[in-house]
């Protein structure tokens, strides 16, 4: 190929992938895993809709409902509902999180938690559970354990406890 038409193709391909960018760091209406890796779209991918893990699901960040056995956000941002046994958010929540057994959000948690042990570093809003952990909280914990670990009613308190 001659040099002046590898001008022009090369000029074309280069627009053609840099107009691809967005499409790529689009939100995904629908995710489906097995496992992570074994999903529908990357662990990279944010997913604004409906998110179903059969057994373990990890993405950035999810918008919507979030069904499964074990689901994952990692740096990004919960909003929505989450159903399933275990949830873990590695950063804020928002919204309601209900996991038969264990919830957890290392950020800000901001909604209800409703589950066997329920675990956030900044709670605002509900636990209901059997063990409820808050490293701050405004809001009300019931269970048998309930745990604020600054500026609670109590620091450990079983039944109730809140902070306001």
């Amino acid at each position: 190929m001659s040099p002046k038409k590898l001008v022009p193709l090369t000029l074309v391909v280069f627009f053609l992938v840099l107009t691809s960018l967005p499409t790529l760091a689009q939100p995904r209406p629908f995710q489906l895993s097995l496992v992570t890796p074994v999903q529908i779209y990357p662990e990279e991918d944010t997913i604004s809709g409906i998110r179903l893990n059969l057994l373990y699901g990890r993405n950035v960040s999810v918008s919507g409902v979030d069904f499964g056995l074990v689901n994952h956000t990692t740096s990004g941002i919960f909003n929505g509902a989450q159903f399933g046994l275990v949830g873990l958010a590695d950063s804020d929540f928002t919204g309601w999180q209900h996991n038969w057994g264990v919830n957890i959000t290392n950020g800000d948690f901001k909604g209800y938690q409703l589950g066997a042990v329920n675990y956030a570093n900044f709670a605002s809003g509900l636990q209901l559970g059997l063990v409820n952990y808050a490293n701050t909280m405004k809001g009300l914990q019931i269970g048998l354990v309930n745990i604020i670990h600054q500026g609670g009613q109590f620091p450990v308190f079983p039944i109730v406890n809140w902070s306001f």
